[in-house]
């Protein structure tokens, strides 16, 4: 699907606030509510818009300590491992990747003894590498146009 400026405009303030109303989207992108509302729509069909989410503080409610946890795994055992990583909530997310980890984890947990405990929770599937995240200098943040041209 080609992105235009406006489809920019309406990812950038949907990204912003999830709970904009389809009016103050249209005010912010000089586009009428039918026009706003049948963009929307599309950028949902094409899968573009993937979803819509509250973002909750994890030390609010009571998650102190997150962390990266690197894990090296043997082939055999990736899918065993996976699925078993779908049924902790510490788990926030799981990506595959390339070097010397076969998947990195950032997790939650309430504080070192559950990390702890997380980890030795998942430590026979394979070698694990652990890094607390200590704080967030450039939290994940929403996706743009990226500049080709520049290098």
């Amino acid at each position: 699907m080609d992105i235009d400026a406006k489809a920019w405009k309406i990812l950038a303030a949907l990204q912003r606030d999830a709970r904009i109303s389809l009016k103050a989207l249209a005010d912010e992108t000089g586009l009428s509510l039918p026009a706003t509302s049948e963009r929307v729509k599309r950028l949902e069909e094409a899968g573009v818009i993937k979803g819509y989410r509250a973002e909750v503080h994890a030390e609010a409610i009571g998650l102190q300590v997150q962390a990266v946890v690197g894990i090296t795994v043997p082939q055999p055992q990736k899918a065993s491992l996976i699925a078993h990583l779908k049924s902790l909530p510490e788990v926030l997310e799981c990506l595959h990747v390339t070097g010397q980890d076969s998947f990195l984890l950032r997790v939650a947990t309430r504080d070192l003894r559950h990390l702890e405990s997380f980890v030795g929770n998942i430590n026979h599937y394979g070698e694990t590498r652990t890094s607390i995240i200590m704080s967030a200098p450039i939290p994940l943040r929403a996706l743009m146009p990226v500049d080709t041209n520049r290098q």
